[in-house]
């Protein structure tokens, strides 16, 4: 992978350009330069050239962050693979435990830092492959191409061309929804002076902590080892905390709950999801297309996005290898779509007790099932039988109402607060 301060224009620099090195830009850089992705498309033969833009070191750039998905056992990415996890928990605010262990599932966690090193390195021997460290600013369509226009971090300007765009910069604004909330959050990487967590156990929901009077707030668990975790405090509301709200409720859950005794803070992180109904657009224009969380990869009962973003740029590379179109797959079905905007319109009227609706559910269902669940990988059936385990009356009066329920843009304010990427922080 070659790499340069800037690319000369020719009449088409690349066959592929992807902006961005999140999660959803290096997944397809991967999936279409390596053996498993490169191959013959509807416009030429041979390996595709793939030109990826990514933003230099630099305010711009996104600190480092966490991604957590499940899947069986081995994976293509496990080498950069924090730790995983065999069995979830949840703690109701009873006090009341459920989960269990997740059979041929792992529940896994990747930093942004090692997954972005592994597939550099990867892509690195490959000539087909060229890097720009520019941050893009605008993208337009020509006769028979789009470009992409850069400025370089020592601030000369760049273009690189395409005959097809990817695109998985944050939207300017969110688009019209009948729902949205935010799921906001703040987490510290401890270490206790004593051992303090099961390495095989991960806490994805303990509903133990003060609830606030709208939506719902809980911690979550990612031991890294029996004196080490990531513990993080979440809540779903319209609007995030300060930095000072979310670092009093992590020492109470901390002190208070989890009882961890004197531990450092080694690092933190905070962020905020949106999670919405909203329809996201992933056509952006003649060659130009909208991937990851700009292309709906993020689910929007659960805000989980990397397990979806690798699934849909795998199908924009198995349809490329076939000689198709290189459209976006849609990440989630529409079923998974209407249930999710059923659940989160229920939630954001208080017509079901969030605690008590996750807590029953993890109850009642067996957590692979429920993961599968979330992954959008049952069937219909599945679906049905998990649907009976949550309040039926007031779901139903919410499915009944959403038809007739207009699609509003969000503020000002939300939309800035929904689209901030997850940030890495110093620890307090």
């Amino acid at each position: 992978m070659s790499e340069g301060a800037g690319l000369r224009v020719r009449e088409t620099d690349a066959d592929i350009v992807i902006i961005g090195g999140g999660a959803s830009g290096l997944s397809l850089a991967h999936a279409l330069a390596t053996s498993e992705g490169a191959g013959s498309c509807s416009y030429g033969s041979g390996k595709l050239s793939v030109a990826l833009v990514e933003a230099p070191e630099g305010p711009l750039r996104p600190a480092e962050r966490t991604w957590c998905f499940w899947e069986e056992a081995a994976g293509e990415f496990d080498d950069a693979v924090t730790a995983s996890w065999g069995r979830l928990r949840v703690h109701g605010p009873d006090g009341h435990v459920s989960g269990g262990g997740l059979g041929r599932l792992r529940y896994k966690m990747i930093r942004s830092a090692g997954f972005e090193q592994l597939v550099h390195a990867r892509l690195a021997d490959l000539e087909h492959v060229r890097l720009l460290r520019a941050t893009a600013h605008e993208v337009r369509a020509t006769a028979d191409a789009a470009e992409v226009r850069c400025t370089t971090a020592d601030g000369r300007a760049a273009h690189v061309r395409g005959r097809i765009v990817y695109d998985s910069r944050p939207l300017p604004s969110l688009p019209p929804a009948r729902t949205t909330l935010l799921q906001h959050f703040r987490g510290w990487f401890v270490r206790t002076r004593r051992p303090a967590f099961d390495p095989e156990v991960a806490d994805l929901m303990d509903f133990r902590v003060p609830q606030p009077p709208h939506g719902l707030a809980f911690g979550y668990v990612l031991p890294l080892g029996p004196r080490d975790a990531l513990v993080e405090y979440t809540r779903f509301s319209r609007a995030p905390l300060s930095r000072e709200s979310y670092d009093r409720a992590l020492r109470h859950y901390t002190t208070d709950v989890l009882r961890l005794g004197a531990l450092e803070i080694r690092d933190a992180e905070q962020g905020v999801i949106p999670m919405t109904d909203a329809r996201f657009p992933r056509h952006a224009g003649a060659g130009v297309f909208r991937i990851g969380a700009a292309g709906g990869a993020t689910r929007p009962a659960t805000g989980y996005t990397f397990s979806a973003s690798r699934r849909q740029t795998g199908g924009i590379a198995a349809a490329l290898r076939a000689g198709r179109s290189g459209a976006v797959p849609a990440p989630w079905s529409r079923r998974a779509m209407a249930m999710d905007a059923v659940m989160l319109r229920a939630l954001d009227t208080g017509r079901v007790d969030g605690p008590r609706f996750f807590s029953t559910l993890f109850r009642r269902t067996p957590p692979e099932q429920l993961l599968r669940f979330l992954d959008g990988r049952t069937g219909l059936f599945e679906d049905l039988r998990i649907g009976f385990a949550v309040p039926m009356w007031p779901m139903l009066r919410t499915a009944l109402e959403l038809p007739f329920l207009p699609r509003r843009p969000a503020g000002a304010s939300r939309t800035a607060i929904a689209q901030a990427p997850v940030t890495g922080a110093s620890p307090p």
